[in-house]
């Protein structure tokens, strides 16, 4: 899917897709400030190659190299970032991270675990292909931020106005996304605390379960949302020496160093979260280890009451021919006493110490 944007100072222009579905069409594609690949079909890559864009595959995204990720060529950037989103149906449900990401929709909000209407969550990478005439992105899944950023482009520090603030703008509005997934994860840790420890009685063992689930869920997406920071921090360190051949520089450094400080309040947030979650699994561990101590403290306690009258049986029970009390009348009743004053003595001895 290519959706097309024009450039303006208070919003972008969509170009509707329909004029934007093959080169016959009356609309140049070449006045376009932003354009937005969607699992890019081989008739759409072929059109930007007419634009002089080469569009990487999937394959060549998923590189960790550093210098397969942020490269130059000519005066055009190719910088690529991994950033959680939502499955397309029929693209790829596992990018270089191999996990989920816990996204939500936004019937959803942030706080949403699973899949939402069908979409399988992912984190995939993302290429921004940029140059002084106009940004490409190219994506194989839909993060939120390609959802919400054309609507409120208007509204970004730096405006709409060239692909170079488009490109900033987006970024800003990727941070902003992965604040929102930080602030969804602390939400899901406060109701799992207040579970954990504002319950006076014991919880039941599904309970201990659905808490370890649901912080698990929160430690692997604190660990997806760092992983995006860490890659669009990169991102933009390797971007700034660039936009020093822009006319605008002074603005979008300006820009770019708060959306750096930023992220870098993002990184300290992940921090305390993931504290947050080890006090949170302590607890949890806690809880259960307090449940299997109640049930060997039972069985402790049965045991150590039979095994009084388990040493008297045997005695009793041994084959030796001189036994005066094997001849004796009130023998048996004798030993049947002591097994049961023995039983007696041993609950009330637990029951004096405090152990029952």
């Amino acid at each position: 899917m290519l959706k097309a944007y024009l450039a303006s100072d208070k919003a972008l222009v969509a170009l509707p897709e329909s004029l934007a579905e093959g080169p016959d069409e009356s609309f140049d594609l070449a006045k376009a400030a932003w354009i937005d690949l969607l699992s890019p079909t081989v008739a759409e890559i072929e059109q930007l190659r007419r634009l002089g864009i080469e569009v990487p595959t999937l394959e060549d995204m998923e590189e960790i190299e550093v210098s397969n990720r942020l490269y130059l060529e000519g005066d055009t950037a190719y910088m690529t970032c991994v950033i959680p989103g939502q499955a397309v149906a029929g693209g790829p449900v596992q990018g270089e991270t191999g996990v989920t990401d816990g996204s939500a929709s936004p019937a959803q909000g942030t706080t949403g675990a699973g899949a939402v209407g069908g979409a399988q969550p992912v984190s995939l990478p993302v290429t921004f292909i940029l140059n002084a005439s106009r940004l490409v992105t190219v994506r194989h899944h839909e993060p939120r931020p390609f959802v919400t950023f054309p609507h409120r482009a208007g509204q970004s520090s730096c405006g709409a106005a060239s692909p170079e603030r488009i490109f900033v703008g987006l970024v800003e509005e990727i941070a902003g996304r992965m604040a929102d997934l930080l602030e969804g994860v602390g939400r899901e840790l406060d109701h799992v605390s207040g579970t954990l420890l504002g319950n006076t009685e014991p919880l039941a063992e599904e309970a201990l379960r659905a808490s370890l689930l649901a912080t698990g869920r929160s430690a692997a997406q604190i660990s997806r949302v760092r992983l995006c920071l860490m890659t669009v921090e990169r991102m933009l360190v390797f971007h700034i020496p660039n936009i020093e051949k822009r006319s605008e520089a002074g603005k979008l450094r300006a820009t770019i160093t708060a959306t750096q400080l930023d992220i870098h309040a993002l990184h300290v947030h992940a921090e305390f979260l993931e504290g947050r979650i080890t006090l949170t699994v302590d607890a949890t561990m806690g809880m259960i280890n307090l449940r299997q101590n109640v049930t060997v403290k039972i069985l402790s306690v049965v045991a150590a009451l039979f095994l009084p009258p388990t040493l008297i049986a045997s005695t009793y029970g041994m084959n030796f021919r001189l036994m005066p009390e094997l001849e004796w009348s009130f023998g048996y009743p004798l030993a049947v006493g002591l097994m049961v004053a023995s039983s007696v003595a041993t609950f009330l001895i637990f029951r004096w110490k405090k152990w029952l």
